[in-house]
């Protein structure tokens, strides 16, 4: 009877394993602009993480963050992402945006390409232009 409660807690285990849910991506990173100007409090930072890989067809959105800032830049960001989404040879891209009052203030201007393998750094540093 023992041996049979043992193997029982032993499948049960081992069933509890492939239950758990699948493992997630995320990037951490900041958002900054270089002129000398502080941002309203109704300012709203938006950041996604894009797969931007075919050129005649929209992004695909894997993961936005939107909200209203909290203080001054650098302003803070995750994005988070299933790994079973990343399709290799695919170009994967972050691009923000800081609008005042439904206006576009600032927004990136360059791609800032991640690889989502895990070799992307720790905390990614994203500028934003101002917008005239």
């Amino acid at each position: 009877m023992k041996k049979l409660s043992l193997l029982g807690l032993t499948v049960l285990l081992s069933a509890c394993q492939f239950m758990q849910p699948a493992s997630k991506g995320s990037l951490d990173g900041e958002v900054f602009y270089l002129q000398r100007s502080a941002l309203p409090p109704n300012a709203v930072l938006s950041v996604s993480l894009q797969d931007v890989s075919l050129a005649d067809a929209p992004a695909v959105v894997l993961d936005e963050q939107k909200g209203q800032v909290e203080g001054q830049v650098p302003l803070p960001f995750r994005l988070n992402y299933d790994p079973a989404q990343v399709t290799a040879g695919h170009t994967y891209s972050i691009s923000a945006r800081i609008e005042v009052d439904g206006k576009l203030k600032f927004t990136t201007t360059e791609q800032h390409v991640v690889q989502l393998d895990g070799s992307d750094p720790e905390s990614l540093k994203i500028r934003v232009h101002a917008v005239r």
